[in-house]
């Protein structure tokens, strides 16, 4: 039987590029959206799904198990990007971040695991993101939310070794995808402290963004983590200098990388 595939966030970006791969590779994929009527040419099944709303979760989740009889692939890639200097980003949007990044894939998470613990198998997979290995300069609400979820996992693991459950992260670095778009700015105040500086970091983000990589490379690796019998805890696909930024921290002295990192953002 063809594997059954949930991908949240897959009507846009990796999340579509990820259902629409595996969907010409047999799988039967599932992806979400808020808003699936707004994609009535979606090459794969969209339903209805907000990672803020347990109740929308668990009405999504239902939804697949109920019609398919099975769920193997949870890919939790839904996110929200956010930029802005700590200081002046509003605690309603951190909030808001770290329930998409976060809490949304937890509670996901939760959602599928009593069927997967009854199939005695299945596989989950967590979109995050090379900056949560980091605290990077004026994204560090996204390094945050990204860098929590990639420990969540490592936990999950430990604590679902006895079910045949795998679970695994996926940290790709800068990929061509609307996210800009999607992305919380906090605005550059005229007469800010960090004027100058944001204003300049935000648009090295965004040009990193434009010359990323395309989102078949991670739809590629995914396919190759599911049909993996073991896969590893921790995989990055992205520019080579992007996934060598993670040695480097772990092997240079912490204000070395620090420098590093100012050169890297002209600050």
């Amino acid at each position: 039987m063809s594997k059954v595939v949930l991908i949240t966030g897959g009507s846009s970006g990796i999340g579509k590029s990820i259902g629409e791969f595996l969907s010409s590779r047999g799988f039967v994929v599932y992806g979400t959206s808020r808003s699936p009527e707004r994609y009535p040419n979606s090459k794969i099944k969209l339903v209805a799904l907000d990672v803020s709303d347990v109740m929308s979760i668990s009405k999504a989740v239902e939804t697949v198990i109920d019609t398919e009889g099975q769920l193997d692939v949870l890919i939790n890639n839904a996110g929200a990007g956010i930029t802005g200097p700590i200081e002046e980003v509003p605690n309603e949007e951190i909030k808001r971040n770290f329930e998409t990044n976060l809490f949304g894939p937890i509670n996901v998470i939760k959602a599928v695991l009593p069927r997967m613990r009854a199939q005695h198998s299945g596989l989950i997979i967590n979109i995050t993101s090379i900056s949560g290995y980091m605290g990077l300069p004026y994204r560090g609400i996204y390094s945050a939310s990204k860098g929590a979820l990639e420990l969540i996992t490592e936990a999950f693991r430990m604590e679902l070794k006895d079910f045949n459950i795998q679970m695994t992260n996926v940290a790709p670095g800068d990929v061509v995808t609307n996210i800009a778009a999607g992305r919380y700015h906090a605005p550059v105040v005229k007469g800010s402290p960090y004027e100058v500086t944001y204003g300049s970091v935000l648009r090295a983000i965004d040009a990193d963004v434009d010359s990323g990589s395309d989102p078949k490379v991670v739809a590629n690796l995914i396919y190759k983590i599911i049909n993996t019998k073991k896969p590893k805890i921790h995989y990055k696909v992205g520019a080579f200098m992007q996934k060598f930024s993670i040695v480097l921290k772990r092997i240079l002295p912490d204000k070395v990388y620090e420098r590093l990192l100012l050169n890297h953002y002209k600050l």
